[in-house]
């Protein structure tokens, strides 16, 4: 069942089907960490219904943004999303798998590349009964290794990559990166909350950049009482 819901950024809405999935503060991490200079071009490689070029395009008014999905049903949510918006001239939804995407958009035309991956390696998790939900989660359709090739082959020299994803996946995702030659440059930790071990973390890396790597401070989603921490509230601008 779709729904339409408000996103809270520009009076952007979101068309979503709770019984897939809906967007969550992993989305809004990624947009916010993701900085961008007005007028460049960008892609979001597993797109899933828009929500993050929404708030790119809220943020950083980029030129244009393409938007990649791989299931079609879920790229067809997208496209309602960029229509309902009035944002064709700025969002292209791009109904393909991420291994095809530098063939369609161009390899090498980018300025920065988003991405938030399926968190699960392939063949390392338990499937469920919906196929929607397992290749959002999995990596039934790419893997890490086709996403970060997919960003290397559309970055222009010294653009930017920034991925969302789990600790668990951390030497993978920098090993991976380096072989694109996509040096790591910046690393933020995601806490759950004070005290606990993060679940998240964030990585910007450039393209045939130099080997140097900053660590950002961490931040923690909730306080002690369950509710969002002010550094998560100004990324959602409430």
């Amino acid at each position: 069942m779709e729904r339409i819901d408000d996103t809270g950024f520009s009076g952007y809405k979101v068309v979503q089907n709770p019984e897939w999935f809906c967007y969550g503060v992993d989305a809004v991490l990624l947009a916010d960490f993701a900085k961008m200079k007005k007028g460049v071009k960008a892609a979001d490689l597993g797109t899933g219904t828009g929500i993050i070029p929404l708030i790119l395009k809220h943020k950083y008014d980029p030129e244009r943004i393409y938007a990649v999905e791989v299931q079609p049903g879920v790229a067809a949510l997208a496209e309602k999303t960029v229509q309902i918006n009035g944002l064709e001239a700025c969002i292209r939804v791009i109904a393909a798998n991420v291994k095809d995407a530098a063939g369609i958009i161009g390899g090498g035309a980018l300025d920065a590349v988003v991405t938030n991956p399926p968190y699960v390696a392939k063949g390392g998790g338990i499937p469920g009964d919906d196929p929607v939900k397992n290749t959002a989660r999995q990596e039934t359709e790419g893997t890490l290794e086709d996403f970060v090739r997919c960003a290397a082959e559309l970055l222009k020299e010294r653009g930017d990559f920034y991925m969302i994803h789990r600790p668990s996946r951390l030497a993978d995702v920098v090993e991976t990166c380096r072989k694109y030659r996509l040096e790591p440059k910046e690393m933020q930790f995601i806490q759950p909350c004070e005290g606990k071990a993060p679940n998240i973390f964030l990585i910007h890396c450039v393209k045939y950049g130099g080997p140097e790597l900053k660590f950002l401070d961490p931040v923690c989603v909730y306080d002690g009482e369950g509710n969002y921490t002010p550094e998560i509230l100004k990324m959602y601008e409430r």
